[in-house]
């Protein structure tokens, strides 16, 4: 019995193992297929600011023009922070909150009903964008990130500039 479950925790670990490598390739994945998207989204709101503007009057929100011109520059260049993954974990919790926001102005009937009728609160637009931000916040933009590349630099920088004490 010893030798059977010794056997199944070599398994379980060396599983675990190999199963980590994929970490940092969906990380990638997640930051470039939500960025893009935020990226194209932005775009599309920086060149129809009247429409967005009427929309955030429409919700009552205060400096509707104002706001339009924020919440648009926001998607354009946080999509492409995250995209790059540089400064990821400032912008996606940035983000996120603003997907929340998103959610109590414009959405309120979907974020009711989270636990009533998930695939309303899913089906919502705000939603893949809330969950790839709460992703990268939670986990790091991963190693293939300008971020990972930043850190190496300055560590390497760091370790050559040290003078012995």
């Amino acid at each position: 019995m010893n030798k059977t479950l010794t056997t199944l925790e070599s398994w379980h670990d060396k599983y675990c193992h190999y199963a980590d490598y994929l970490q940092h390739p969906f990380l990638l994945f997640v930051r470039l297929y939500w960025g893009v998207q935020l990226i194209e989204s932005g775009w599309g709101k920086l060149h129809n600011l009247d429409k967005v503007t009427d929309f955030f009057t429409s919700l009552g929100l205060p400096a509707p023009g104002f706001t339009a011109t924020a919440i648009s520059s926001l998607e354009f260049f946080g999509g492409l922070l995250l995209a790059v993954g540089l400064f990821s974990r400032v912008i996606s919790l940035v983000l996120a909150i603003n997907m929340l926001m998103a959610y109590i102005t414009a959405d309120k009937e979907a974020l009711h009903s989270i636990f009533s009728d998930p695939d309303k609160f899913t089906a919502a637009a705000p939603y893949v964008f809330l969950i790839a931000s709460l992703i990268v916040f939670l986990f790091g933009p991963g190693i293939f990130s300008l971020d990972a590349l930043l850190s190496r630099f300055f560590a390497k920088s760091l370790r050559e500039n040290k003078s012995p004490v």
